[in-house]
C-alpha cells in the first residue's frame, strides 16, 4: 500500500531523483492527480486502499494523497483555489461556498447513475437552483447530535433523559452528574456555526424570512444564544471551547469526552470512529437524540464530499477517479471501513456491514441514522444554502464575543444582523 504524502517525503525525494535520471519510466508518463484529504479517523488511509485498486486498473493515472488537518481544508484550501494553486481533488465540507471552483463531471460520467444514487445531495454542490451539473460525490452523510457518558450517569445515580427531553432537562441532568462524580465539564459543544444551528432551530429559529431570504437572527435564535451564553457563564458549558479562540477558528471537545471528563458532548456522527477507537473499554457511552424545543428535535445534516476542481490540468482523469469512488462496491467499502452513514442511495438501501465496529459504534451509527428522517426542513435548507459559510462565521464571531463579555447578547445579535446585511450585499 502506498503511503500518503505526509508519510513519504523521503520516498518522494528518491523517486523524483530516479525520474530525473530516467530510471522510472511508467511514472513519467502517468497523469498525477493530487487529492487533499483530512481524516476524522481512517478516511485517508481507506481512500489510499481504494486508489491502489484504481491505479492497478489505470496505469496511466496516479493519485497522490495530501493528508492535512481539517483546519487546512477550511482555511487554506479556499486561498489556494482563489490563487489557482489548489489540488485536483479535495474532501470538502463547505459544499456551497466552494461551488464556483468545482469541475462539472457531467461530460465524463454516467449521469443517470449519479442522479439515482446522489440525487438527494447534488443540490448542495450546485452553483444555483437552475444548475443541473454533477459536481461532487457526497462521501459521508453526517448528523449533528450528542454523545453521553453512560458510566458517569450510572455512577451519579442519575437517570438518562428520554428522547423528548429539552435542552434545560439535559443541562440539569449533566450538571447533576458532574457534581456527583467530580468531573470538570457537564456539557460542551463544538465551536462551529454549523453545530449551534440545529439547537437554535429546535428552539424555533427560522434563519430565513417569509421570502426565503437569509435573516439568521430572530427572537428564537436570540433566545437560544442567551441560554447558550448563560451556560458558559455558570459553568454548564466548557468555556474554553467557544471562549478560547476568536474569528472562524474551529474547536472541538472530543479530547475532553474521550478522557472521561465530560458528561454530554454535542458534536456529530463523524466522531464515532475516533470515540470507538480511543475510548475502548474505559467507559460506556452512547448517542442520544438531539434535545427538543418548539422547532422540533433536530440536528444539522451535513458531511463531506469529494470534488474535483475546474482548474485541474487533467479533468478526464479527475472524473475517472471520482467515478471509481462512486461505484457501489467501492463506496460501500469506504462507508463500512470508516464507520459513516452512507449518502449513496444504493448503499443505503440495505444495512451496511460495518468493519470492526464495536457495539457502542454500531449503536451510535444506528442512532444517528434514525435521526435523519426527523431533520427539520429549515436545517436541510440551511445546509444547502450557498452563503451558509458566511452565516456560520458570523454566528461564531458574535456568539463568542457574547460569551467572553466583549458584547452583550443584544449587541452581538445586532452586530450579526448588520454583518449578514454586509455579507449579502457583497454577493450581489
Amino acid at each position: 500500500m502506498k503511503p500518503t504524502i505526509s508519510k513519504m517525503k523521503g520516498a518522494l525525494a528518491l523517486g523524483a531523483l530516479a525520474v530525473s535520471f530516467g530510471a522510472v519510466s511508467t511514472g513519467a508518463s502517468a497523469q498525477e492527480v493530487r487529492f487533499m484529504c483530512s481524516s476524522d479517523g481512517n478516511e485517508c488511509d481507506t481512500y489510499r486502499e481504494i486508489f491502489d485498486k484504481f491505479e492497478a486498473a489505470n496505469d496511466d493515472i496516479t493519485v497522490l494523497i495530501e493528508d492535512v488537518p481539517y483546519k487546512a481544508i477550511l482555511e487554506n484550501l479556499p486561498i489556494q483555489l482563489a490563487a489557482g494553486t489548489g489540488p485536483d481533488i479535495a474532501k470538502v465540507t463547505d459544499l456551497g461556498g466552494l461551488s464556483q471552483y468545482y469541475l462539472d463531471l457531467s461530460p465524463y460520467v454516467d449521469g443517470a447513475y449519479w442522479d439515482a444514487n446522489f440525487g438527494a445531495t447534488q443540490p448542495w454542490y450546485r452553483k444555483s437552483a437552475d444548475d443541473a451539473g454533477i459536481y461532487g460525490m457526497h462521501s459521508q452523510l453526517t448528523v449533528t447530535g450528542p454523545f453521553v457518558n453512560l458510566t458517569l450517569f450510572e455512577q451519579a445515580g442519575v437517570e438518562v433523559p428520554g428522547n423528548d427531553a429539552d435542552w434545560d432537562t439535559w443541562a440539569a441532568a449533566a450538571n447533576q452528574v458532574a457534581k456527583a462524580t467530580g468531573v470538570t465539564y457537564p456539557m460542551a459543544m463544538d465551536r462551529s456555526g454549523h453545530r449551534i444551528a440545529g439547537p437554535a432551530i429546535s428552539y424555533g429559529a427560522q434563519l430565513f424570512d417569509d421570502n426565503g431570504d437569509a435573516m439568521l437572527v430572530d427572537d428564537a435564535f436570540t433566545a437560544y444564544v442567551e441560554k447558550f451564553v448563560s451556560w458558559h457563564n455558570d459553568g454548564t458549558m466548557a468555556r474554553d471551547v467557544w471562549g478560547g479562540s476568536g474569528g472562524s477558528s474551529y474547536q472541538d471537545a472530543k479530547a475532553e469526552f474521550i478522557s472521561g471528563d465530560l458528561v454530554y458532548y454535542f458534536s456529530g456522527s463523524w466522531q464515532i470512529q475516533k470515540m470507538s477507537e480511543s475510548i475502548g473499554d474505559d467507559f460506556d457511552w452512547k448517542v442520544v437524540g438531539s434535545p427538543c424545543g418548539t422547532g422540533g428535535c433536530t440536528g444539522m445534516p451535513g458531511g463531506a464530499g469529494v470534488v474535483g476542481f475546474e482548474q485541474t490540468e487533467h479533468p478526464e482523469a479527475v472524473a475517472k477517479v471520482l467515478d471509481f469512488l462512486a461505484q457501489q462496491d467501492n463506496y460501500n467499502y469506504l462507508t463500512a471501513k470508516t464507520l459513516n452513514i452512507p449518502a449513496h442511495a444504493g448503499v443505503a438501501s440495505a444495512p451496511v456491514d460495518y468493519i470492526d465496529a464495536s457495539p457502542a459504534a454500531s449503536q451510535a451509527l444506528n442512532a444517528f441514522a434514525a435521526q435523519v428522517a426527523g431533520i427539520s426542513p429549515i436545517a436541510i435548507k440551511y445546509q444547502g444554502y450557498k452563503h451558509n459559510r458566511a452565516m456560520f462565521n458570523i454566528t461564531l464571531q458574535r456568539v463568542s464575543q457574547a460569551i467572553v463579555g466583549e458584547l452583550t447578547v443584544e449587541e452581538a445579535m445586532e452586530r450579526a444582523k448588520s454583518d449578514l446585511a454586509e455579507a449579502m450585499a457583497a454577493t450581489e
